[in-house]
């Protein structure tokens, strides 16, 4: 008989350890499942879409410390492409200037009074003369703040007779400000200056 009573006891203490086993590995599987679909969720967030040109493009939520110096490369080029770029019409060089200087301070103003005191504005419009700037490279120093940079261009002079190439580096400093329609980035550069902006190559125009 006791040794009856002892394989009940034992059965029962086999059953019970089986369903705390059971029990447990439910428990571990719906807090994996749940973790999973949280994890889930959340790669889904991070993904968004862009409607450009009728088709849908997948993009990446990221945040902006991990986009820093991208945001601070495309607001430099930005500045340099809207300063730079001109064709000989005032209506024109007014609206992209004015533009760029959304993006600086006070010495990309300074550096365009001189430039229209100087009489060089009306001299592309006299001249028919069209100028154009592609941006080459945009050397950062993240280990400062306000941020350093020196950007590398070439610029184009660009006539009914010939082409004259320049080569242009300038330099500056970028610090935050709030983001608005006129800065979408919230960069602002500052203390901007130009290097050299120097001839390399008059081609001229076969008529």
């Amino acid at each position: 008989m006791f040794q009856h009573f002892k394989n009940i006891d034992t059965a029962f203490k086999l059953v019970r350890n089986f369903c705390i086993c059971f029990l447990a590995a439910c428990t571990l599987l719906a807090g994996f499942a749940v973790w999973k679909s949280y994890e889930s969720s959340e790669n889904f967030r991070s993904h968004i879409y862009v409607l450009a040109n009728g088709k849908a493009l997948e993009a990446i939520a990221a945040g902006r410390k991990d986009n820093i110096p991208v945001e601070l490369r495309d607001h430099i080029r930005t500045f340099h492409e809207a300063f730079f770029t001109l064709d000989p019409d005032d209506k024109q060089i007014q609206a992209t200037v004015t533009k760029a200087l959304y993006l600086a301070d006070g010495s990309a103003k300074t550096a365009y009074d001189n430039l229209k005191e100087a009489g060089y504005y009306n001299n592309l419009i006299s001249g028919n003369i069209s100028q154009q700037i592609s941006v080459d490279s945009i050397r950062l120093d993240m280990n400062q703040y306000p941020y350093a940079f020196t950007c590398t261009a070439t610029e184009k002079l660009i006539r009914s007779t010939s082409v004259t190439t320049r080569s242009l580096v300038t330099r500056g400093f970028v610090r935050n400000v709030g983001r608005s329609d006129n800065n979408p980035h919230g960069f602002l550069i500052e203390r901007w200056e130009t290097l050299s902006n120097s001839d390399q190559e008059v081609k001229e125009v076969q008529p």
